[in-house]
């Protein structure tokens, strides 16, 4: 995710706390859509549907904090 923010993101999940959360509650949201995707967690579709734009508002969230704080 984001490579051409690689270092900043390790500089921002190390001095900003907010960053850090952001990104891994993104993390689990999407470690936990592989896994019903693959069968291990039982979801609906619907549930899946909901957790994927959870985490896409996520990303959104770390992008803008990654363009601001390069900017």
């Amino acid at each position: 995710m984001f490579p051409e923010y690689r270092d900043l993101i390790t500089q921002l999940k190390t001095t900003d706390s907010h960053f850090l959360t952001v990104y891994e509650k993104h993390n689990e949201l999407d470690q936990r859509i592989r896994n019903m995707e693959s069968g291990i967690e039982p979801a609906t579709h619907l549930v899946i549907e909901a957790l994927k734009k959870e985490k896409l508002a996520l990303k959104d969230e770390l992008y803008q904090i990654l363009r601001k704080a390069s900017a």
